[in-house]
């Protein structure tokens, strides 16, 4: 009979805590001036990060030189949906996370000197 109580507890949490799935994909930041193409890379845990498109204002000559560029580069895996490594946003450099909050968010937070922070909102985009 506990046997039994047990899987039904363990079930019930499973409906609960979905699992998030893989952050392979395309990417919006939450502007909607930048997309991202995002793969799991290196030994296949780290995630990178490359800029594919800017549109609506961020395709201004200043930024050009960034697309087809890395925003993350090899930021390593320090749990499930959550990564750590340097960012790289329009040429500026931050130590930052990448939480994978949802299956189609994720959320991304940079640091410098860890003190100016910013975090930022990214969205599975589907054409």
């Amino acid at each position: 009979m506990k046997a039994a109580a047990c899987l039904g507890l363990l079930l019930t949490l499973a409906t609960v805590v979905p699992a998030v799935a893989s952050p392979v994909g395309t990417w919006e930041i939450e502007m909607r001036d930048s997309r991202y193409d995002v793969v799991l890379c290196g030994d296949g845990t780290q995630l990178c990060a490359t800029l594919i498109w800017l549109g609506n204002g961020a395709d201004s000559p200043n930024n050009l030189p960034y697309l087809n560029t890395m925003m993350i580069d090899h930021a390593r895996q320090v749990a499930p949906g959550r990564w750590k490594g340097q960012l790289s946003i329009y040429g500026q450099r931050a130590e930052g996370t990448i939480t994978q909050v949802s299956n189609d968010q994720i959320t991304l937070k940079g640091c410098v000197a860890f003190v100016l922070c910013k975090t930022y909102q990214m969205y599975r985009y589907g054409q």
